[in-house]
């Protein structure tokens, strides 16, 4: 059983941009966030969705907590516009948090996902999710670092997934583009040595419960949506200064050590031989 008390660490005055908060793991990470007192951007093109968001973390969180801006981590404007108004909304960003992914489900798709054989795979999917998880991902930390070298330190913390997705079956194109998450953070994080910012990945784990268009199998555990919030929280905080390159696995947190060693409990070997 997963101890999911979130660990005593106060974010009060960090602010973190969220891709992709407007729902189920980027809307429970923005939730987590905000009631350790950060100050959260939330960022995706569903601006409606953002509002209700911030709407529920102004009544868990209080007021202030939390900013919805409509942005297209696709268009590398959009990105530059949303820490632009970022730092004019909050005065500063010391995270962003890659989160945002193209659907697996959703319209024209079956409810177990866009999982195909390769060659049955919609070519338009496909570029739309290589653009989305990859190029998107490197569009805002490509926006960000700057601002974070400039100023001695940041952290960039990409979501993927676990290795067994980047080689199974039908599992093209989310594994593809999650292995390059991966490469992306390992590569950045060298790229970053020395500045004082960091580049971490982190993942569930496991299957989240964290979509209601999900097709869940006879007798299926799915993790909880709020699976990585300790682990996240943890991450944004200054216990990991310094910790960087690392792939880190909310579902391993342990709730009963200090935070510090919980978090490091939770870092998995590299995805790649030779990585680390």
């Amino acid at each position: 059983m997963v101890d999911r008390t979130l660990p005593d660490i106060d974010l009060d005055g960090r602010v973190v941009i969220v891709t992709g908060a407007d729902r189920g793991l980027g809307r429970a990470m923005s939730l987590g966030l905000a009631e350790k007192g950060a100050r959260v951007v939330l960022a995706s093109p569903a601006f409606d969705a953002l509002r209700v968001v911030a709407s529920e973390i102004a009544a868990t969180a209080g007021p202030d907590r939390a900013f919805a801006l409509k942005t297209d981590i696709t268009d590398l404007a959009s990105c530059r516009a949303c820490l632009a108004q970022t730092l004019e909304a909050f005065h500063g960003l010391d995270v962003l948090v890659n989160n945002a992914r193209r659907p697996h489900r959703g319209p024209g798709l079956p409810p177990t996902g866009n999982s195909f054989p390769f060659y049955e795979t919609n070519p338009q999917i496909y570029k739309e999710t290589v653009e989305v998880n990859v190029t998107g991902t490197f569009f805002m930390a490509y926006t960000v670092a700057p601002y974070f070298i400039e100023q001695g330190r940041g952290k960039i913390i990409n979501l993927t997934t676990s290795v067994h997705n980047f080689s199974g079956r039908a599992n093209s194109p989310y594994g593809v583009t999650k292995a390059a998450v991966d490469a992306e953070t390992y590569i950045w994080a060298k790229d970053l040595a020395g500045t004082g910012v960091t580049c971490n990945a982190l993942l569930p784990g496991g299957a989240c419960d964290s979509d209601p268009e999900r097709e869940k199998k006879p007798g299926q555990s799915l993790l909880p949506v709020d699976v990585m919030n300790p682990v996240l929280i943890w991450l944004c905080s200054p216990g990991s200064d310094g910790v960087t390159g690392g792939r880190f696995n909310g579902s391993l947190w342990d709730g009963s050590l200090g935070p510090d060693a919980a978090g490091m409990v939770c870092r998995e070997p590299a995805a790649f031989v030779g990585m680390e």
